[in-house]
């Protein structure tokens, strides 16, 4: 997996690259970089088709850098240092940790309760007895948890990226506790997957870890921090080979619990010392559990906040608030790009809309378009449709893309509707102050398009290719003023939920054959006459 690591001061973020990625000071790069010296849109960084990643320099004043050497392109290698301005970044192919975690294995065993030398409830541990009448052990045992904690909050206080949390609380364990390695397993999809490793002697990185799996299920199923010692010397361990294979004589695993919900496991063990760990190791490791939970909880709810956040960015100027929330909470999902689906498009633009320049000043012309655009779009988004593009005073939308929606056309022809009624309300208050009147026509069509994200190097945007989508286009081409052409497929799947009126058959660009149309004249009993052609057929 692939990835860039910005390291600002003591601090590092990373973002794991997707087929396009693009850098900059602004807020819509998908890595935003807050540095005065880097441009608005400053690099790219490339998926090739051999799965390499290039770097490519969109012509920045100050440059992209690699190692000390300005490029233009260049494909990355891993562990590649990049400077943007006065920002170094990392490119990773494979985290440092990663080589390491794939030597961490859960073995399956026959260990049980007679095999566990001492066991610590998890929402016992951190008790404090009442100051009355204290014995000077409970004083010194509470002292004891008090000082851990306030230490290893001073060690990771402020640190919400978990790549730098989990090695910081790792250290810190090291530091307090007689262990040669550790692991630091996280729950994902109901399983414990480990993230980080560490060694106190890098000689033994090589060798491969293994984890009871009795042990775990006894501290994930029960919440119980739990202590063996001397499984080589001890015949009570005769069945449990994950331990006896790599000659451990302790071992410590604690549950990670945030409240009532176990986020994972840290595990502990000495393959040198017989006996290395004690009854009071194990209340102090579950102590530092217990405040490596509240920090890895933290973590992870601020990486939430920021794809969410991300997530709104990208698409609240495309999809109706309401379809924005629905993918942010995880309701609805995004499929990847370059997919055939079915979708109906509707197109819309305004009738004279180039003689109206000729008219008016350029000033003008923009704030009528505004004030138009920002009517439509709310009805759009109204009927869960998607902006795809403006062109000019054309809109482009789209229903059962890039999220599916129910009865797409109909929400279509619905939405057409309202934006004739809408452009009435809109003109009654326009005329009286001098300003003449607007007046457009829609585009409806229904097909199989292909569906995407697609642009060139320099820019990318998603969109839908494909036939149904021209035809789309040159119906509103055909629209005269007030009226809402829908293709005869579009037709089937509302006829009964509208009225409307057959007009001649019409040969359109692109098009062998003369397209059947039908003009939209409302809900069905509701029929709003928008319509102006004199030559119709009732439908």
């Amino acid at each position: 997996m692939a990835k860039l690591i910005v390291l600002t001061g003591n601090s590092r973020k990373e973002f794991e690259l997707g087929e396009f990625n693009t850098i900059g000071r602004h807020p819509e790069n998908s890595i935003q970089i807050l540095d005065r010296i880097v441009s608005k849109e400053h690099a790219h960084v490339i998926r090739q088709p051999d799965g390499s990643f290039m770097l490519k320099d969109l012509g920045s004043l100050n440059g992209s850098y690699i190692g000390n050497v300005r490029v233009s392109e260049q494909i990355l290698k891993n562990n590649d240092e990049i400077t943007m301005g006065n920002t170094r970044m990392m490119y990773a192919e494979r985290g440092p940790n990663e080589d390491s975690l794939q030597r961490v294995t859960i073995a399956n065993s026959t260990l049980n309760d007679s095999h566990i030398r001492h066991k610590v409830d998890a929402d016992r541990s951190e008790r404090f007895m009442p100051a009355k009448d204290l014995p000077v052990d409970t004083l010194k045992r509470d002292y004891e948890k008090l000082r851990i904690a306030h230490e290893l909050g001073q060690a990771i206080m402020g640190i919400l990226d978990l790549e730098t949390l989990l090695p910081k609380i790792l250290d810190k364990s090291f530091e307090l506790l007689p262990a040669d390695r550790g692991v630091i397993l996280l729950m994902e999809n109901g399983q414990l997957q480990p993230k980080y490793v560490k060694y106190k002697n890098a000689k033994l990185a090589h060798e491969q870890i293994q984890i009871s799996n009795a042990i775990l299920n006894e501290v994930t199923q029960n919440k119980r921090a739990v202590l063996s010692s001397d499984a080589s010397m001890d015949v009570r361990f005769v069945h449990s080979q994950s331990i006896i294979l790599q000659g451990i004589r302790s071992t410590m695993s604690v549950p990670l619990m945030h409240g009532s919900e176990l986020l994972g496991v840290m595990h502990l063990d000495s393959q040198i010392a017989a006996n290395a760990f004690t009854e009071r190791d194990l209340q102090l490791f579950n102590s530092i559990a217990n405040q490596a939970a509240i920090a890895i909880q933290n973590a992870r709810l601020t990486k939430k906040i920021e794809e969410e956040a991300k997530t709104r960015a990208q698409f609240q100027r495309l999809l109706s608030p309401k379809l924005v929330e629905q993918l942010v909470s995880g309701k609805l999902h995004l499929e990847k790009g370059g997919e055939l689906r079915e979708v109906t498009m509707l197109f819309s633009d305004i009738r004279g809309f180039t003689a109206m320049t000729e008219r008016h000043k350029a000033t003008e012309i923009v704030a009528m378009l505004n004030e138009y655009f920002e009517v439509m779009i709310e009805i759009l988004f109204k009927y869960n449709g998607t902006l795809d593009k403006y062109v000019g005073d054309e809109i482009m939308a789209l229903f059962g893309a890039p999220v599916p929606v129910e009865e797409a056309t109909w929400c279509a022809v619905q939405c057409a509707i309202e934006m004739q009624t809408a452009l009435q309300h809109f003109n009654s208050k326009r005329t009286p102050k001098g300003f003449e009147p607007i007046d457009i026509g829609i585009g409806i069509n229904i097909g199989s398009v292909v569906c995407g994200m697609i642009g060139s190097s320099h820019t990318m945007q998603y969109t839908v290719i494909g036939d149904a989508v021209n035809t789309a286009s040159r119906l509103c081409s055909v629209a005269g003023k007030g009226e809402i052409i829908v293709s005869e497929q579009a037709l089937q799947a509302v006829s009964d939920r509208v009225e409307y009126v057959a007009l001649p058959p019409t040969k359109v660009k692109g098009k062998l054959q003369a397209l059947r149309i039908f003009n939209v004249l409302g809900r069905k009993g509701d029929a709003t006459g928008f319509f102006t052609r004199d030559l119709t057929t009732p439908g």
